[in-house]
């Protein structure tokens, strides 16, 4: 497989351990960089609450399931800086609705169906985190995962995108019938 990649134009480095790929023009993104970070070498836990940290305006997120504490403590502390929310869960998941509390007018969830199963947001419209990673503890610091990082505006517009549709068509949590949380 890496042949097909290197002819897509993607080159991979190492750095200090995180893995960078760099694109080049033959995919349409000039020389951007995507850190990749892989736990459970890494505790993907600490960037991800890093980069919520960085929000100023907004942040959309996509989640299979959100249960880390850290990341709902990030996510109540971005809201309470002044930072627009827009959570999107899947509904047969058991996300910790308990700690997300402060956060439920900020939450939708998909319409049964198809798995809304990405694990991705997007902060200030200006970067795209996104990877295999859950948003849970044991996925973000004990399984095999990866967690990518982007700044590519076509990228980072290409998620906003797919995520706008999602949420008109999903349904503010208090109509929604979510799996029952973990006891």
């Amino acid at each position: 497989m890496m042949p097909r990649l290197l002819d897509a134009g993607i080159t991979f480095l190492r750095a200090g351990g995180v893995a960078v790929a760099l694109l080049m023009p033959s995919v349409g993104i000039a020389a951007e960089a995507l850190e990749i970070h892989y736990a459970p070498v890494e505790n993907l836990e600490h960037i991800d609450v890093d980069l919520i940290a960085e929000a100023g305006d907004t942040v959309d997120i996509a989640a299979f399931i959100l249960t880390d504490r850290p990341i709902i403590e990030a996510l109540i502390d971005a809201k309470e800086r002044g930072v627009a929310l827009r959570i999107l869960l899947d509904p047969s998941q058991r996300s910790d609705f308990e700690r997300l509390r402060p956060l439920t007018d900020d939450i939708r969830m998909k319409r049964r169906g198809p798995l809304m199963h990405l694990k991705s947001y997007a902060v200030d419209g200006r970067l795209l985190r996104s990877g295999s990673a859950n948003l849970t503890a044991s996925g973000l610091k004990q399984q095999d995962n990866d967690l990518v990082v982007t700044r590519a505006p076509r990228l980072v517009e290409g998620f906003g995108a797919s995520f706008d549709r999602m949420w008109e068509k999903a349904v503010p949590i208090s109509e929604a019938k979510p799996a029952p949380a973990a006891e």
